[in-house]
């Protein structure tokens, strides 16, 4: 087994991609069940190949970007068992000079994720953790997931957390029995308030709820956003001007790959009203800041 150790020349990186998902190993074994995975693709306009983790470093390494992977482990509520986040600390390990391993732990399994999170720390040196509350069937600000925050801040990692709308399940009867209302970004609010010392990202255009993300990032400042999920021409204009003013110094580059590619992202971004001078924070230093990646040098 090898402990991740970044190993990122960080004057060579063009970008370094806060968001990107490992949706399958070398099993074949994938991170979702089958129906929401192919509702996900209908929403997202997508069928293309999907690439396990070597196949990912070798992507970003090919656009001299570096990228944060993870997975997200639900498999309390999907019934569904999650990739290993072990797995893909060491496949991270193996491509040190380009990936950023995160941690995923289900919320829902109480003491054992609270355990499980400082091993993916200790053993395997993932940088942060992913939640996805609406696929994981929790409430963020609910006091009983406090344990587990603590360990993540104890150990210096980062929570990033989905906010607003999901594609998965989109279009389903009942969107598969999952609750938007779970993403509402102010629900993190209470989280921020209450571990100051936690830095936490909240991950896409928050929409319907962006006004409310913005505000809790505006008052707590160890809140960050990133920009992944959604092509840059559709984000909400007030974003676009928090992210250039206010919130420059907290706002990620991010992409959902390999649902959006960066690509597409920064193809984009071109053409909106975000001056030159604020893009390099975005892409890349703003994310070197959080992850503490100077210190790691």
């Amino acid at each position: 087994m090898s402990r991740y150790e970044p190993r990122l020349d960080l004057d060579a990186l063009h970008a370094i991609d806060m968001h990107v998902h490992i949706e399958q190993d070398g099993h074949l074994h994938t991170a979702l069940p089958a129906d929401l995975a192919a509702a996900a693709a209908r929403y997202f306009r997508t069928d293309g190949a999907v690439p396990d983790i070597d196949g990912v470093a070798a992507f970003y390494r090919q656009r001299r970007m570096a990228a944060v992977v993870f997975t997200v482990d639900a498999g309390t509520n999907l019934g569904h068992p999650a990739l290993s986040s072990a797995a893909i600390a060491e496949g991270a390990a193996r491509n040190a000079d380009v990936l950023i391993p995160f941690g995923s732990v289900d919320p829902l399994r109480g003491a054992a994720a609270v355990d499980q999170a400082r091993r993916l720390v200790a053993e395997h040196g993932v940088r942060g953790f992913k939640f996805h509350p609406t696929l994981q069937g929790f409430d963020p600000s609910d006091d009983r997931h406090y344990p587990l925050y603590e360990a993540i801040r104890d150990a210096g990692a980062v929570a990033l957390f989905h906010t607003g709308q999901t594609g998965i399940g989109a279009g389903t009867p009942g969107g598969h029995g999952l609750r938007l209302g779970l993403s509402n970004p102010i629900l993190l609010d209470a989280v921020a308030a209450d571990f100051p010392d936690l830095q936490i990202v909240m991950a896409h255009p928050s929409v319907p709820w962006q006004d409310e993300a913005l505000s809790v990032a505006t008052h707590k400042s160890n809140v960050w956003i990133d920009l992944s999920g959604w092509s840059p021409k559709y984000f909400p204009a007030e974003l676009v001007r928090y992210a250039g003013s206010i919130l420059k110094d907290r706002v990620l580059f991010g992409t959902d790959f390999p649902l959006l590619t960066p690509d597409r992202w920064l193809a984009d971004i071109a053409e909106m009203p975000l001056k030159a001078e604020v893009m390099p924070g975005i892409l890349k230093h703003n994310a070197v800041r959080l992850l503490g990646l100077e210190a790691a040098r």
